[in-house]
């Protein structure tokens, strides 16, 4: 007997580590979903999945694309900015630009106020700003490739080509589009699901924004945005473009590199969770291991009861479960289920003002 309850005593001691374990899970994964923020899980997205990504912004010029990807990993910082345009209504041009000037914001986040309407649709959007500044920090060349996919689609149907709001020009596989006056922009609106000849899935949840959008297959523009009072700002226009070569955006002649926290330390918390679920993981293998022991301690000590002469010795049926390893496999299998799926998120819906 002394065995047996060495044995159940190891056994009620994993069942706690599993269990703690189970439970720390649980509130990690609510603890993730109540942030109200996507939770990336560090799998690298496919092709499909980044074209559908980019579709609202791949017909953009190209420095105004670079602006988006480049303020999408500053999401906290996307809806600051846009709720402190909403409180200064007032504001506009040169001293709109120099309030924004003192700002703590990322240059790429100061550079959007510029453009109301689509700080407002990044801000209104968040799910999927979020996860276009995950996908650019993890897979910037990816992203890029979409851009360029969604592009020569959009060309290919016979909706995206020069005109008097911009110059589209093809140099070998890249498409590039620019202002066809350097100092307006005009932001195209457009319905990023069908402009692009066979209808792309929509993002779930995204909301069009008045003024970004318009219906039918076609491109539209709006009022243009006069440029000239930036060029004293380092945030302005013209310090930002992209590198269709290295595929990478590209700030001040460089390349440009996020030091968003918002992004890195929901990346530090996936790389965390997966070194925890494959701690987890050891621990149920262990725990299997420990299952095969126990049964195997079971079996020898009821050879010993039965004796050689097959009279069966006492034992309590209380624990019949756990001789045949039933009980100790239920635990396990609780601990497995808890990992078993992957933390998803998020929703949003469009707003603004132009």
């Amino acid at each position: 007997m002394n065995i047996f309850q060495k044995s159940l005593a190891l056994l009620l001691s994993w069942s706690l580590v599993i269990g703690t374990v189970s439970g720390g899970a649980a509130y990690a994964s609510q603890s993730a979903q109540s942030d109200g923020q996507p939770a990336n899980t560090g799998t690298t997205q496919l092709p499909e999945e980044l074209q559908q990504l980019v579709a609202p912004i791949a017909l953009y010029p190209d420095a105004l694309v670079s602006q988006i990807l480049a303020a999408a990993t500053y999401p906290t910082e996307v809806v600051e900015a846009d709720r402190w345009m909403q409180g200064h209504p007032n504001l506009k041009g040169q001293e709109l630009a120099n309030e924004v000037d003192k700002q703590a914001w990322d240059p790429s986040v100061k550079a959007l106020t510029q453009f109301p309407s689509v700080l407002a649709n990044t801000d209104k959007n968040l799910s999927w700003t979020s996860s276009l500044g995950d996908a650019y920090a993890n897979q910037p060349q990816d992203v890029m490739d979409a851009v360029q996919v969604m592009r020569a689609r959009a060309q290919q149907a016979g909706n995206l080509k020069s005109n008097t709001q911009e110059k589209v020009e093809t140099q070998g596989n890249t498409i590039i589009i620019e202002p066809a006056e350097p100092e307006v922009v005009y932001v195209p609106t457009y319905d990023p699901w069908i402009v692009y000849g066979p209808p792309v899935v929509a993002w779930p949840g995204w909301y069009w924004y008045p003024g970004l959008y318009a219906p039918g297959p076609g491109i539209g523009f709006g009022l243009g945005f006069g440029l000239g009072f930036l060029t004293g700002f380092a945030w302005g226009w013209h310090h930002w473009g992209c590198d269709w070569g290295h595929r990478t955006v590209i700030y001040n002649h460089n390349t440009y590199i996020s030091h968003s926290t918002t992004i890195i330390n929901r990346n530090d918390f996936n790389r965390n969770t997966n070194n925890f679920n494959r701690s987890t993981n050891n621990v149920n293998r262990s725990s299997n291991n420990f299952n095969r022991n126990t049964n195997t301690v079971n079996h020898e000590q009821a050879g010993a009861q039965h004796g050689p002469s097959g009279q069966s010795g006492v034992h309590s049926g209380a624990f019949g479960g756990f001789n045949h390893g039933a009980v100790s496999n239920g635990f396990s299998a609780r601990g497995r289920s808890s990992f078993g799926g992957e933390f998803h998120g998020g929703s949003f819906h469009g707003g603004g003002r132009r």
